[in-house]
């Protein structure tokens, strides 16, 4: 019997040896074919575009264009591409960003390799696929913005002030330098970035600055 077609896949990874070890453990299937690989975000957009895979693995943190802008980017230039996402990355935060830019999946770096071969084959199959480690917190917090009251506010609440705050945090300015740029004083600047953490449910930099490159404020 001839074998049918193989799954064409591309991997997006920064790191030279995760990305050949990858590479080695895919290539191992029969019905598996990696057809190209990325070292940064711009490179993954243009391996989706020009390749047109059946699945990208794409790494969040790389240089150049961040993954969360690569995927973006893939799912516009390559609507047919399915994005598992494989990272380090298990902040509620990090997750639903993901999610809402089009993962198809989300998988840990740290899974073993047969829960990682068990994403590829879901999200080739068409299914959702998120890893058990980070399925419990997904579902808490999805619950938890469910509850009264608990509706996460969304970026056209927030006032001018608050988004030239946000803008400045997620470029990576210390507060002297906000103060000074906004003529605000330093503790103004730390009462707006708190009353943000708060507002958004987002409690970390990091988040601040996922949540500010989503909403297109920062392009990295």
């Amino acid at each position: 019997m001839t074998p049918g077609p193989k799954h064409r896949l591309v991997i997006a990874e920064d790191h030279t040896i995760l990305r050949e070890g990858l590479k080695a453990l895919l290539a191992a299937r029969p019905d598996l074919e990696v057809v190209g690989e990325a070292t940064d975000g711009r490179e993954a957009v243009h391996c989706a575009e020009e390749l047109k895979p059946d699945l990208m693995m794409l790494d969040l943190s790389m240089p150049r264009s961040n993954g969360l802008e690569a995927l973006k980017e893939i799912k516009r230039v390559s609507p047919g591409t399915r994005v598992l996402v494989l990272t380090v990355h298990k902040t509620e935060d990090y997750v639903f960003t993901a999610l809402q830019a089009g993962a198809d999946g989300y998988v840990l770096k740290d899974s073993s390799s047969s829960e990682l071969m068990m994403a590829v084959r879901s999200v080739l199959n068409g299914e959702r696929y998120l890893a058990p480690a980070i399925a419990s917190t997904v579902v808490s917090g999805y619950l938890g913005v469910k509850e009264p009251g608990a509706m996460r506010p969304g970026f056209d609440d927030l006032s001018t002030r608050e988004r030239e705050v946000l803008k400045l945090i997620a470029e990576g300015y210390r507060t002297k330098d906000i103060a000074e740029y906004l003529c605000i004083s330093p503790k103004t600047v730390e009462k707006h970035r708190a009353n943000l953490m708060d507002r958004l449910k987002l409690h970390t930099v990091s988040a601040l600055t996922t949540y500010a490159i989503d909403k297109g404020l920062v392009t990295k």
